[in-house]
């Protein structure tokens, strides 16, 4: 890459770091459906469709907050430790994600967090949209999963699309649930314990169901 390119990248993350700070902060202030993407191209001083080349839809501008956790779990399959399973390695990282109290998992009290996932799960296009990044999150999960069994034929990627739909399904499930007991105004500290316990309940469930493709 030469200097003149990494400069032009590294001006383009600005530009779209810039644009989802910016929408995030003027959702969070007026509201996401009382915010048009001329409100946010215009605050940052570009036009409808530069912002669009960066953000195909107003909602990926909201998203681009938790884009970095996209295709997480697959990387955590991918780079288990020698003997551990795939769910062991999720189990593990999920609790590890919970004691960090990582926004993803919806377990953070911090005021401009809990703002943004009242935002997130309060507004239907925003959940929609979340669907588009769950599916990605499968698609790469299942990939990994099937790596692990060392195959790659047609009943090994159905086997681990079906276990990467419901692993993803039960971290965003889990996630909801934090946030609601956030919302409904429990102590982060008593919340953090039902967390943990709900998390391995539903690993359990996970475990027995899958435990025979993926130990």
């Amino acid at each position: 890459m030469t200097d003149e390119t990494g400069l032009r990248e590294r001006k383009k993350q600005r530009t779209r770091q810039a644009l989802s700070d910016t929408a995030i902060e003027l959702f969070l202030k007026h509201g996401f459906d009382q915010v048009s993407v001329a409100d946010v191209a215009a605050a940052v001083e570009v036009s409808k469709p530069t912002l669009f080349r960066y953000f195909p839809a107003k909602e990926d501008l909201a998203l681009h907050r938790i884009a970095d956790h996209q295709g997480e779990a697959a990387r955590v399959v991918a780079g288990r430790a020698a003997g551990q399973s795939p769910l062991g390695a999720l189990r593990a990282h999920y609790h590890a994600r919970l004691d960090a109290h990582d926004p993803v998992t919806g377990l953070n009290d911090h005021p401009v967090v809990r703002a943004f996932n009242d935002m997130l799960y309060g507004t239907p296009s925003l959940l929609a949209r979340l669907v588009r990044y769950a599916e990605r999150d499968e698609e790469l999960l299942a990939g990994a999963l099937v790596e692990t069994g060392g195959g790659d034929d047609g009943r090994d990627a159905l086997i681990a699309g079906l276990a990467a739909a419901q692993i993803i399904t039960v971290h965003q499930r889990l996630a909801q649930e934090n946030w609601r007991k956030l919302a409904e105004g429990r102590a982060i500290g008593d919340a953090l314990v039902e967390a943990h316990a709900d998390a391995d309940r539903a690993f359990d469930l996970l475990g027995a169901g899958l435990g025979v493709s993926f130990p």
